[in-house]
């Protein structure tokens, strides 16, 4: 949902990998990532998906870029192997160089040597392979990773922050709560969300949708969605309202506006209305 006169700090969500582009592997990354960056009060833009190709890669960080968005946040493509590929893509589309970073490289050495101890691999040797990890676009942050290898990247370009995430789910999530969320919450426009939900009796949707669409029109910044279905044969319609602005009282003002004139309607069709349940954060 987009409020027109909000003011909120904006983010593109850019997957990287054939599999999810095959349909072998569900994006269950950008729905996690969407829902915990709303949930603070930032605006998720949109969602990309390309394959493992440096060019589709730069194209979509290009274009997020050119978008003005706040932060960039992509997942998968840091591993060791041939088709990782995201940092590569990432220093092509901010024209910079892959330089190697000792801070990356230390915590490599650090995680290797402890899955060496564990007997999980036969040796700790940095191989080519494990020092690719480490090779970062200039200017580049490491971030760590407590439950796998390759660590997350955090980079600025202009206004831009871009974070770099594995695609294994339990690593993206360990980066981002630990070292990416405390970041993006110093960061963000503060916004208070007000939420409120109605039950209407008595009304068909089709007879009410009329009037919640004129309704929707001249509140552009309220969201009204209709959740209907049937009870003993009758219709019962729940209606949620969620207005989201800079300052709480202009939210909680909109929210009231429309429930006001949501009464009338209801009233005019000789219907039954009821508050439910309401919500702020």
């Amino acid at each position: 949902m987009r409020f027109p006169d909000l003011r909120q700090t904006r983010f593109n969500l850019i997957t990287v990998g054939y599999e999810i582009l095959d349909g072998k592997i569900l994006n269950t990354n950008s729905k996690w990532l969407a829902e915990k960056i709303t949930s603070m009060g930032g605006r998720v833009d949109r969602m990309i998906t390309v394959g493992d190709d440096v060019d589709e890669i730069v194209w979509a960080i290009r274009e997020s870029i050119k978008s003005g968005v706040d932060w960039i946040i992509t997942s998968g493509g840091l591993g060791p192997t041939y088709d990782d590929l995201t940092l590569k893509g990432v220093a092509k589309a901010l024209r910079r160089k892959l330089v190697l970073n000792r801070k990356a490289l230390e915590m490599l050495k650090r995680r290797y040597e402890k899955l060496y101890e564990k007997g999980v691999i036969p040796s700790p040797e940095l191989t080519p392979q494990r020092i690719k990890m480490a090779m970062l676009p200039r200017g580049g942050k490491p971030l760590k990773n407590d439950v796998g290898s390759a660590p997350g990247v955090l980079l600025r370009y202009g206004k831009t922050r871009i974070v770099c995430l594995p695609g294994v789910p339990s690593e993206l999530k360990s980066i981002f709560e630990n070292e990416v969320e405390p970041l993006i919450k110093k960061s963000l426009k503060h916004v208070f969300r007000v939420e409120r939900w109605f039950e209407v009796k008595g009304i068909a949707e089709s007879t009410l949708a009329p009037k919640l669409e004129i309704l929707r029109l001249r509140n552009p910044n309220v969201y009204i969605k209709s959740h209907p279905r049937m009870e003993e044969g009758k219709s019962v319609i729940r209606l949620q309202l969620i207005s989201a602005a800079n300052k709480l009282k202009t939210a909680e003002k909109r929210i009231e506006d429309v429930a006001e004139s949501l009464k009338k309607i209801v009233m005019e069709f000789e219907g039954e209305l009821s508050s439910i349940k309401g919500d702020e954060t």
